[in-house]
């Protein structure tokens, strides 16, 4: 029996073991159903429990055997059928549990508390599992080439046939220079719309320009980086780049870094208007009722009080830059260099990692594994911005809640 099939006679039989269920319970407990220690529809949902999580839980192993090679694609229908004989045999079990003294209500709820906590340990296996994955791929890294030279060297030049310069630096610092350039065009604007939302503007004004703000992080980074690449690329060349001698290239750091910071505005802005939110209206009384200006308010009350979680907002907003990819493929071009002119060509680690695993791809080479060197040193960046975020914001809590 195909897997397909199998999931969905599982589902069947559930629905059939929930309807089954209920009315057993309704015909033991007579026409009193106070006698039930539990609802009769916690009974059909045990039935149904039951009937379904082990045909599923064989369906779960039989598929992580298969994708680590212990079952071949063969064994298919074999585990369909010990899934549909799990489920009937299930399904029985539970039929023959219902009755006035079994505790369905708490075996629902045990059950339930089960998957809700498997949800929760897959998203941690899930988590452990690429860290270990990129922690085991660098490691052979760093076994073909020398960690010193990785860190520390200024020069990108892979060659897939030998002799390759793979030093991070000016990656490294395409990562952070456009990253810079996107917060210091988000955060300010972010910031001074939080604060016009929700300090300045009405009720219907503020109805109207939050969602309107916020369509800005629903639009897919592809069309950011199109938008780069054929609007303002072209701008900054005809009307900066070349009649200031800066460049002639339609790719530059400002283009993506300008874009991007477009893209981050509604995470600061939405973050901040938050925050600022959050804030207690007491502080603001306080500050009227001793004849402070509502401007005066803002900067000298409200701010200070809503500025750790700002910051956290911020960093957030900085790991996010950071991760982009295809603003910066669109915008900022493939150069690997290193220079203080925003108007030149420059990369990121995430753009190299795209291109050093496209292709056929040798993964015992230098130039195909330094990909997963690349991808922890980013994963440890973000983490760590996202830690320093998420203790800024906990802090801030603590002190104003």
């Amino acid at each position: 029996m195909p897997l397909s099939w199998a999931v969905f006679a599982s589902f069947l039989l559930a629905a059939a073991g929930y309807v089954i269920g209920r009315s057993r319970a309704f015909a033991t407990a007579g026409p009193d159903v106070r006698k039930l220690h539990s609802r009769p529809t916690y009974h059909g949902y045990s039935v149904a429990l039951t009937a379904l999580l082990p045909p599923l839980a064989v369906l779960a192993v039989a598929s992580i055997l298969r994708m680590a090679g212990v079952l071949s694609d063969s064994a298919g229908p074999v585990a369909g059928l010990v899934a549909l004989a799990a489920a009937v045999a299930g399904l029985a079990w539970g039929v023959m549990r219902v009755g006035q003294q079994f505790q369905a209500r708490n075996a629902v709820e045990r059950m339930v508390l089960g998957l809700l906590m498997l949800c929760s340990l897959i998203a941690i296996v899930t988590t452990a599992g690429i860290v270990l994955s990129l922690v085991f791929e660098t490691g052979r890294f760093f076994q073909l080439y020398d960690w010193k030279t990785f860190f520390f060297g200024t020069e990108w030049t892979p060659r897939f046939q030998g002799n390759s310069q793979l030093g991070i630096v000016p990656l490294l610092w395409g990562t952070l220079y456009i990253s810079f350039i996107a917060l210091l065009v988000s955060v300010p604007i972010g910031l001074f719309a939080a604060i016009y939302m929700s300090e300045y503007a009405t009720r219907r004004v503020r109805s109207i320009a939050k969602p309107a703000i916020e369509v800005l992080a629903g639009i897919p980074t592809i069309v950011y980086g199109l938008f780069a690449l054929i609007t303002v690329g072209p701008l900054l060349r005809d009307y900066f780049a070349q009649p200031l001698g800066l460049g002639n290239s339609g790719s530059s750091v400002l283009t993506a870094g300008l874009v991007m910071g477009v893209m981050l505005i509604p995470f600061v802005s939405s973050l901040s208007d938050d925050i600022i939110n959050a804030v207690p209206q007491s502080l603001r009384d306080g500050a009227l009722g001793l004849g402070s200006t509502p401007s005066e308010t803002v900067r000298q009350v409200v701010l200070p009080a809503a500025l750790p979680g700002i910051v956290g907002a911020v960093l957030l907003a900085a790991s996010r830059a950071i991760g982009e990819t295809m603003i910066v493929v669109l915008g900022a071009g493939a150069a690997a260099q290193m220079s203080l002119n925003p108007l030149e060509a420059m990369t990121t680690i995430t753009v190299k990692i795209v291109s050093q695993l496209t292709g056929d791809s040798d993964f015992n080479s230098p130039e195909t594994l330094v990909a997963f060197a690349l991808g922890l040193t980013l994963f440890v960046i973000t983490l760590a911005l996202n830690v320093v975020a998420l203790y800024i914001v906990r802090k801030y809590r603590e002190q104003y809640e």
